[in-house]
Order: C-alpha cells, then sequence, then structure tokens
C-alpha cells in the first residue's frame, strides 16, 4: 500500500512539473507576441560590408525602417558592367537589425526612375509571403506594412516578384537579424557579407555592359559568383581588417539564387558557427555549409597577423569565378602559433616529368579592346586579379622560396620579350630573381594577346617597377617567332 502511493505521488510530482513547464513555455510566446513597446525609433541601416551598432540591452521598440529600391548600373568586375536592382542601392541590400519584439514599421519605395515593380520578402516575417502580398510596389509609389519580430536569428530577405528568380539573380537581397533580449556577446569587429551568383550574356570577363541570361540562370551556369555584388568587393583596399588578438563575427549570407555556399576562411578556425542562422552553434568548425536564401553566423579570434582569404571552397568560384576576400590583420606575430618557414628541402617525387604539365590551345580573343593607358591598367588589373594573384599576391610580392616578386623585379625589368614569352608559353627550371633562387613552374597562361599585353602594362606600370607599355603587336611578335 504505502509503495503504491509513493509510486502516486511520484506520478502526480512528474505532472505537475510538466504542466508547470508547458504554462512557462506558453507564457515565454505570449510575452514574445505581446512584449510592450517603449517608444519609437529610426533603424539604423548600412551596407556592406558594414553592420549596424548592436541593440544591447534595449528594451522592445517600434523600429521604423525605410527601404528604397534603385535600379542602377555597376561594375560587376573591372571593364564589366552589370545593371544591378537593389534594395537601398548595395549589393547586398541594406543591413537591418532589430531585436526580438520589436515591431518593425517598413516602408519600401520604388524609385520613380525604375522600369519595374518590386516587393519584398523577409525570412524573419510570420506572415503572407513574409511581406511580399502587403509590400508590391510599382515604380514612383512605396509601401508601408508592419511586423513583429517573435524569432532570434539571421535571416534573408529578398524580393519575391515574378519571375522571382531573375529579381534575386540582379542583386535584391539582404539581411535582417533578429537579436535575443539582450543583444549578442560583445566582440571587437563585425562585417557584413553575402555571396550571390551572376548571369550574364557574355562568358566570365568578357568587357561591356552585360545583360542578365535566363537560361543560363535556369542552367544554373554562373559565369560570377561573388562576395557583396562585385568580384573585388573584399579585395585589396576593400578588404575588411582586424588586429591580432581581436574577435571577429562575420554575418555571411547567400543570396543565391542557386548555389550553395562552402564558406570557408583560408588560415582560420571557426571557433562558433550559428549554424543557418539560427540557435544551434556549432564549435571548431573549419568550412560552413550556406544553403541559397540562407545565413550563418561565424565567430573567431585571430591570434596571427597576415591576409587570411575568404572563399567559397567550391574553389574553383573562388579562384575563376570571384567567391573570393580579404581579412587583413595587424600586429604582433606569435612563433608558438605559427613559425613560418623553419627549412627549405628538394622534394621530386617524379623527377624532371613533374614539370609537363597538361595545356590547351583554346584562347578567346577579347570582343572589347583596351583604348588607353587607363584602360590598359584597369582590365590588366582585372586579368591579374583572375589569373596571377594565387602565386604572386596582391602587391607582387610573391611566395619566398615558391614564386617570384614582380614587385620591382630585375629579371622582369631586363627582358620585355621575355616576360611576354613566360606569359605566352610559360616557365619551368631555376631563375633567379632579385638575388634568391627559384625553381618552380609558371604554366602557359590561356589568355589573348590583349589581355597579355594588359596585364604585362599593369604589373610593369605597379609596384616599382620601369613603366613599360606592352602592346597587342609586340605580344604578337613573340607568338609568331
Amino acid at each position: 500500500m504505502k509503495k503504491r502511493n509513493i509510486i502516486s505521488c511520484g506520478a502526480l510530482l512528474i505532472m505537475i512539473l510538466f504542466m508547470s513547464c508547458k504554462d512557462n513555455n506558453q507564457k515565454k510566446e505570449v510575452s514574445t507576441t505581446d512584449m510592450p513597446i517603449s517608444r519609437e525609433m529610426k533603424a539604423e541601416l548600412t551596407s556592406p560590408p558594414n553592420v549596424p551598432r548592436s541593440v544591447g540591452r534595449r528594451k522592445a521598440k517600434k523600429l521604423i525602417v525605410n527601404m528604397e529600391i534603385l535600379e542602377e548600373e555597376g561594375e560587376l568586375t573591372d571593364g564589366v558592367k552589370y545593371v544591378y536592382w537593389t534594395f537601398g542601392g548595395s549589393v547586398p541590400g541594406s543591413f537591418i537589425r532589430t531585436r526580438v519584439g520589436d515591431e518593425v514599421e517598413f516602408t519600401l519605395s520604388n524609385h520613380p526612375d525604375n522600369k519595374l515593380p518590386h516587393n519584398i520578402d523577409l525570412h524573419a516575417v510570420t506572415g503572407p509571403g513574409g511581406g511580399a502580398e502587403s509590400s508590391f510596389v510599382a515604380p514612383g509609389h512605396e509601401k508601408t506594412f508592419s511586423f513583429k519580430t517573435l524569432n532570434p536569428g539571421l535571416y534573408v530577405y529578398h524580393c519575391a516578384t515574378a519571375p522571382v528568380g531573375m529579381h534575386i539573380a540582379n542583386g535584391m537581397y539582404g539581411l535582417i537579424l533578429v537579436e535575443p533580449a539582450g543583444g549578442l556577446p560583445q566582440v571587437d569587429k563585425e562585417y557584413y557579407i553575402m555571396q550571390g551568383d551572376f548571369y550574364t550574356k557574355g562568358k566570365n570577363g568578357e568587357r561591356g555592359l552585360q545583360p542578365f541570361d535566363m537560361q543560363k540562370a535556369v542552367d544554373e551556369n554562373a559565369d560570377y559568383v561573388v562576395f557583396n555584388g562585385s568580384v573585388n568587393a573584399l579585395t585589396g583596399d576593400n578588404a575588411i581588417t582586424a588586429k591580432v588578438g581581436e574577435t571577429v563575427r562575420l554575418f555571411v549570407g547567400n543570396g543565391g539564387p542557386n548555389l550553395v555556399s562552402s564558406f570557408h576562411v583560408i588560415g582560420e578556425i571557426f571557433d562558433k558557427v550559428h549554424v543557418e542562422g539560427g540557435d544551434t552553434v556549432n564549435e571548431n568548425v573549419q568550412t560552413t555549409l550556406i544553403p541559397a536564401g540562407g545565413a550563418a553566423i561565424v565567430e573567431f579570434r585571430v591570434d596571427v597577423p597576415g591576409t587570411f582569404i575568404l572563399v567559397d571552397h567550391s574553389i574553383f568560384r573562388a579562384f575563376n569565378k570571384g567567391a573570393l576576400g580579404m581579412l587583413k590583420v595587424e600586429g604582433e606575430e606569435d612563433k608558438r602559433i605559427y613559425s613560418g618557414e623553419i627549412r627549405e628541402g628538394i622534394y621530386l617525387p617524379e623527377g624532371p616529368g613533374i614539370q609537363n604539365m597538361p595545356t590547351t590551345d583554346e584562347v578567346v580573343e577579347s570582343e572589347i579592346p583596351a583604348k588607353s593607358f587607363d584602360e590598359q591598367m584597369k582590365f590588366g588589373k582585372q586579368t591579374y586579379m583572375q589569373t596571377c594573384f594565387a602565386c604572386h599576391q596582391a602587391e607582387g610580392q610573391g611566395i619566398p622560396n615558391a614564386f617570384p616578386p614582380l614587385a620591382n623585379s630585375d629579371y622582369l625589368n631586363a627582358d620585355v620579350e621575355r616576360a611576354i614569352d613566360v606569359v605566352v608559353n610559360g616557365l619551368s627550371g631555376e631563375i633567379t630573381v632579385n638575388g634568391e633562387k627559384y625553381n618552380s613552374v609558371m604554366t602557359k597562361q590561356l589568355l589573348s594577346s590583349e589581355d597579355v599585353a594588359n596585364v604585362l602594362t599593369y604589373v610593369y606600370n605597379s609596384w616599382g617597377n620601369s613603366g613599360k607599355v606592352v602592346t597587342k603587336e609586340m605580344v604578337e611578335k613573340v607568338k609568331n617567332k
């Protein structure tokens, strides 16, 4: 009898605890939905790679968001123009930062010079079309709707006007962050990065104003895969920065419209990844998958100085289609973490046969020639970043004991015809550059004569070199020997 009473009491206690948890969960849902609004404030919107200030410990508010749609011509890569459709004048669109419980009053304005109607679907919205049904707006008009932010996380927004894929492919996507009550933990640096794939009538690198190609988009055959709307949006002077010892948080989205991103920072390990922008946190992650229409928050501490390369690790996209960025870190070295080179040796597993590289003679001639020195420099830089950057680096400094420097290079400046021949026909065997010996392989480059002239002109007029100008005729002369 006593045993039965003990069991009955235990069952009753479990039932009470279960009901209490259920009531607490219901109260939590109600408190988010009915969270009181303290007052009205205008949202701070930022263009990539910048993000607004953290919400911190502020209370829920009526948050006023005003966003303008602009259709405008921009540069996809050097010499390649494209008409972007944008939220706020940038690709991706303006970053929106909110907190749980905010009542967002959203006004979407379609500039009168635009040619098409648009709308917005915010994945953070609980409601028909994520707001798309309430925001369809013609040029010269604006629409206002409101929504409550119920769930914390990092969410994509995009245009959902038919044909939806075309509007997204032209750059109509961005991120909205809903922070939890009390905000995200503080870090030293935060940046906004979003991948997108672009489809043009011309081939990759074909210059001039390029229209959108619907068939390539349907076939998922992207000409460009880029961060923040263009090939060089996060390289060179546009690189993001940090100092040794700082913590970095990247809000990373993928607008698509088609391709999944394998996001990776070469030389870093993500301490934390908020998977798909939600509550699940993975630790010590090398590469994280971000689906089209999805996002992730990645955090890491930078411990050593240097240039760290951001890529989509579907690697041809990075080095051939543009999905490449840079994080430049300054500060003191720590040899305990990374020593640099300790020794150099010789490794010849296949003897001289290792020098035989497969080649093809297919070369696509550029359809729009450079008409001036400035255009040669511009187009040459584009070719350099696509073809030469990985080995010779952004400032022509090369890689010690592997690839010779192009900056202030005695070997390069001594003989322009030899330099042309190296680019056109490749080079193997030992050479001496600025007093240092190198024994690596440069494969034959599949470049048109004009592209060879442009890239060499760019190199000769950069980094303390001689200032020579190389012409298409000079390249043809070497080719015809």
